[in-house]
């Protein structure tokens, strides 16, 4: 979406970097309290004044092309961004960027026809609706996308689809879905799926329900949600991209999803360093001994402030060849940052959650619902297990060793 972006110069970049720092630390950390207590619907007055805030400050959307309202920043820049914005669950949200919405602008702005980008990607650049995305399926593995059973069939001029999906993340309000469904029941298995564009409010898209995760259930854009597709009839025209284009539209978009969802895990892991190291220089175990003079809260510390540094560089030698080369030339890459980031994550905040002791597993701190909701890192676009086979057979295929593919 940004590979054509004019790049910023460091200096800008760096007062960039330092305003969304000032943002945060503002308008969206102070929301955090409001919205997990209260929950996200119940709080949209606070959530949309900071974002009207946003977009007075110039920072709405920062990975959108300026001609649908946003910053038009290119890949990497937005990975540096990210990561800011990654210190709070609701940084993307505030700023305009969020899963799922920013993937499907992707989706839209490349794909879409002129009337689809009218009527449904310009609304969403300017945050005015949301959408989400439905692929995964309760009786299929959500690991192999060519394997689904949720059907769409062509009756005249209007799609009928028929289908059960779940996880389908943001569906709560959400104005439409793209839905990812067999239109080539005949074809390979790699061009039988189509992508088709279904309002919500579509009679025969049922809401079923939203998910609850660990305990929480969430609402609106914060929750994940089970739907059926009961003889949900759309115009012909909704369909993106062509037939059977679904599993390619569905890489293209995954790729750069998972480099969004890694930038907001460095801006996690950060937030919960941070918080790991107040705690290790206010915490006291015994009177004027510090939590911060044991050399196992030291070594949590140091190891935590390299595997992060790590993980941001990775990142952004990813996002460069993006920039410079396209998604595809960086498929492998991707693949290993999405389970290499994921781990850090999950390995920091638990070593946050350690040092605050009884407190870090209480909602007085975010550490309890970011570890509930980001455990996730290691199972949504790809379980760690798919990506490292991935990778594995690419790697050995250059030593004559081919292992073919999933689902073999």
């Amino acid at each position: 979406m940004t590979g054509n972006a004019t790049p910023l110069h460091e200096d800008d970049m760096k007062r960039l970097l330092e305003k969304a720092r000032e943002f945060m630390e503002e308008r969206v950390y102070p929301l955090e309290e409001t919205v997990f207590h209260r929950g996200f619907t119940e709080s949209q007055e606070e959530l949309q004044a900071a974002r009207d805030a946003c977009k007075a400050a110039g920072m709405w959307a920062p990975q959108v092309p300026e001609e649908y309202g946003g910053m038009g920043l290119p890949f990497r820049p937005h990975a540096q961004l990210s990561t800011v914005l990654g210190g709070s669950t609701l940084g993307h949200y505030v700023f305009g960027c969020q899963a799922p919405d920013a993937g499907n602008m992707e989706v839209l702005l490349e794909l879409g026809t002129d009337e689809q980008k009218e009527k449904w990607l310009r609304p969403l650049a300017a945050g005015e609706i949301r959408s989400c995305f439905s692929m995964t399926e309760p009786g299929r593995a959500g690991s192999n996308p060519t394997w689904m059973d949720t059907k769409a069939t062509l009756d005249g001029n209007e799609w009928v689809v028929d289908g059960h999906k779940w996880f389908t993340t943001a569906a709560d309000g959400a104005a439409f879905a793209i839905v990812m469904a067999v239109t080539e029941p005949e074809g390979p298995p790699h061009a039988r799926a189509s992508m088709i564009l279904v309002p919500t409010d579509t009679p025969g898209f049922n809401h079923v329900r939203r998910i609850s995760i660990m305990g929480d259930e969430g609402s609106g854009w914060a929750s994940h949600s089970e739907i059926k597709y009961e003889g949900c009839r759309v115009p012909k025209e909704n369909i993106i991209g062509g037939r059977g284009q679904g599993f390619l539209i569905a890489q293209k978009r995954l790729g750069p999803g998972r480099i969004h969802h890694c930038m907001r895990w460095i801006g996690i892991a950060e937030r919960a360093l941070d918080l790991m190291c107040k705690r290790a220089v206010s915490r006291e175990v015994a009177p004027g001994k510090p939590l911060g003079t044991r050399q196992m809260v030291q070594a949590f510390i140091a190891e935590s402030r390299a595997e992060i540094d790590a993980a941001r560089l990775y990142v952004e030698h990813v996002a460069d060849t993006i920039d410079q080369k396209g998604t595809h030339a960086a498929r492998t890459e991707i693949s290993c940052i999405k389970f290499f980031v994921a781990n850090i994550l999950q390995t920091v905040l638990d070593r946050s959650i350690q040092v605050h002791g009884a407190l870090g597993i209480t909602d007085d701190l975010p550490l309890s619902h970011l570890f509930r909701h980001e455990r996730g890192a290691r199972i949504y676009d790809g379980p760690d297990e798919v990506h490292k086979a991935s990778v594995a057979r690419r790697i050995l295929r250059g030593y004559g060793l081919e292992l073919g593919s999933i689902g073999k």
